[in-house]
């Protein structure tokens, strides 16, 4: 019955994600150390403007919220999201802090490995007087992590974005995107990130952050309703190849994933929210509707697993024929 279901068109309302952009650096050979490698090659990253970037490839219409630094790394990240249509009236400049650095390398057992230079970064000095509150109430959707909740004043002004996007009526869409090595300690990174739980209505983890969130090892119905909070609308589990679950108040259910030959996982589950966020923008009564859901679902895990294919983020998030594509086999 679900195949008779057309995929929802790509909403026109404004996406806007909250966060760090940084660059990261891939080593120019795969599978070794960061100590191992020869060189690196530059790559714009940073979890939620992949997001605006992959909302603006499908056809969405997006915007960036943060700060960079007022140097050569900072405008140009600026010009990539501008150059990929991402609205970036949100962009703050910090003259005093450096854009932020990551280190990255997919080991040859698949894991990946990260050194971050913050200290402070100026993702970091967002204030909450920096925050552009026209473009975050002008949103349909208000997207963000919790790297913004590591350290003040940023974790201030994502508080403050939150409030003014709830209270314009956004929908509030979460994905912790766990990075242990920026937090001063496992439970403290816990403890923030259920900090803000409450107020989403839409939250998507992956299989790991599950995991770490229970504290259990399995990724299984009652694990993840532990983690349900009255307000939710819609919960998302991504099992990388395997798919992805979904559970809201009525229904649950798996939907599988699309086996392709992987070569980095990065940026893959920003992929996979930038799908799904294009596509409910318009018509929150998809969250309510299965059939509807499982489509959308199915695209996402599918721009998802194409976003694997090519090394770094951005360059490899695709456009909703690639997905389509995908999806009917060709």
């Amino acid at each position: 019955m679900a195949s008779t279901t057309a995929l929802p068109a790509t909403g026109s309302g404004l996406i806007v994600s909250f966060g760090e952009m940084l660059i990261d650096f891939v080593p120019t050979v795969s599978g070794v150390s960061l100590a191992e490698a020869p060189g690196f090659l530059k790559a714009p990253g940073g979890a939620p403007a992949n997001v605006a970037i992959a909302v603006s490839r499908l056809g969405g219409k997006s915007a960036f919220v943060g700060k960079l630094g007022d140097d050569e790394f900072g405008h140009m990240l600026a010009g990539i999201l501008k150059e990929n249509n991402v609205v970036a009236d949100g962009i703050a400049f910090d003259e005093g802090a450096r854009t932020a650095l990551a280190f990255v390398t997919l080991r040859s057992d698949g894991e990946r490995e990260f050194m971050f230079y913050r200290n402070p970064s100026a993702d970091m000095l967002l204030k909450p007087e920096d925050l552009n509150l026209d473009l975050i109430r002008s949103a349909k959707v208000f997207h963000y992590g919790s790297i913004s909740l590591i350290v003040e004043p940023c974790r201030s002004a994502h508080v403050k974005a939150m409030e003014v996007a709830k209270e314009a009526g956004c929908l509030l869409s979460y994905d912790p995107n766990l990075r242990l090595p920026l937090w001063p300690s496992a439970e403290e990174a816990r403890k923030q990130i259920l900090s803000i739980w409450e107020k989403a209505d839409v939250i998507k983890v992956s299989d790991n952050e599950l995991e770490f969130l229970t504290g259990s090892d399995k990724i299984d119905y009652a694990s993840a309703l532990s983690l349900w909070h009255p307000n939710l609308k819609l919960l998302l589990v991504t099992l990388g190849e395997h798919g992805s679950r979904y559970y809201t108040k009525k229904f649950h259910g798996q939907v599988d994933g699309f086996r392709v030959d992987t070569v980095d996982t990065t940026g893959a589950g920003d992929s996979f929210v930038g799908a799904l966020l294009c596509k409910i923008v318009d018509d929150h009564s998809i969250l309510e509707d299965e059939a509807r859901l499982r489509e959308v679902i199915k695209f996402a895990n599918a721009c998802g697993a194409i976003t694997t294919i090519k090394k770094g983020a951005i360059p490899a998030l695709p456009a909703e024929h690639e997905a389509l594509k995908l999806i009917n086999g060709a």
